[in-house]
């Protein structure tokens, strides 16, 4: 066996020492890369987490977002529907109302009827007067008749509309306001004026309708009597709840002096009396000025007086 010498033992040595630190530089490579690759990892997973986190902060925003929208969608409808729940308590009162009227026009109708089937049992003593008498009433009744069908024609649409729209309530506000406005004005007027009688010719009297309906011969002929007498023809209209002073003064203005004229007046007398008293049309019918007048007028036509 060879002896080793100091060189090969130094040269061993030498390979040895090259081979640990080798051996080391490499392991310190490969450390470092493992090192490298996991913290990429862990900063590609975070990376992640924090996108999942901004995904889900911007997916809750949106849902509160959606979450306030119905609650102030819910508010608008919880609203809506109690304008509606009013809107109808009104339509309902209104019918209730107009219920009301067609019974009043039903029982005027009735009495209308009474009184012709009273004429009817007269014509035994008859005369030309009774004749004419019997005749207005039947005009009356058909009118009458004309307007109960007008009445049961409107009810529907009107309830329809009162239902669907408020705004009614507001312009009536509105119109009220203006129309106490107007009547403090004419009362003031009125106020400041003298009431002057003019005496009354001995000739026919003639244009003292100013509907397009006309007096009948009977009618016709007591103004005669009155006009000879030095009395002017007329009903007090201040019986007639609604028409004050002022306004029974415009309507004496305009012609109308007697509650017949009231009772028979059409839609073209009822626009041109609004027209004169700035919006009262839907007030002509609301206070049933022609339903009062009809009472009013048979009331007198049956006075012992």
């Amino acid at each position: 066996m060879p002896e080793l010498t100091m060189a090969t033992v130094g040269v061993l040595l030498l390979a040895v020492i090259l081979g640990v630190l080798l051996g080391w530089f490499v392991h310190s490579r490969r450390c470092a890369r493992e090192k490298l690759a996991l913290s990429a990892g862990w900063q590609h997973q975070m990376d992640a987490q924090r996108v999942e986190h901004e995904r889900i902060a911007k997916q809750n925003s949106s849902l509160m977002e959606q979450v306030s929208q119905h609650q102030a969608s819910g508010k608008d409808i919880r609203k809506r529907a109690n304008e509606l729940t009013t809107e109808l308590k009104i339509a309902l009162g209104n019918s209730k109302d107009l219920q009301r009227k067609l019974k009043e026009s039903r029982s005027n109708l009735a009495v209308a009827v009474a009184q012709r089937d009273k004429l009817h049992k007269q014509l035994d003593s008859g005369a030309t007067r009774q004749d004419a008498a019997l005749s207005e009433k039947d005009q009356k009744i058909t009118r009458l008749k004309r307007e109960l069908g007008k009445w049961q024609e409107r009810i529907p649409p009107l309830v329809e509309r009162y239902r669907l729209r408020d705004l009614e309530a507001q312009e009536l506000q509105l119109e009220l306001g203006r129309a106490q406005q107007r009547i403090e004005e004419l009362e003031a007027a009125a106020a400041a004026l003298e009431t002057r009688i003019e005496a009354v010719g001995d000739g026919p009297l003639t244009d003292l309708d100013a509907s397009n309906d006309q007096y009948d011969d009977t009618m016709e002929l007591e103004a005669g009597n009155m006009a000879a007498r030095g009395t002017t023809p007329g009903d007090d209209l201040k019986r007639i709840k609604g028409i004050g002073p002022a306004i029974e003064k415009t309507l004496n203005t305009l012609g109308f002096n007697r509650f017949s004229q009231i009772a028979t007046m059409s839609e073209y007398d009822i626009d041109r009396v609004a027209a004169e008293l700035r919006g009262f049309k839907s007030r002509i019918h609301r206070e049933d000025w022609i339903g009062q007048a009809r009472t009013l007028q048979y009331e007198n036509s049956h006075d012992p007086a």
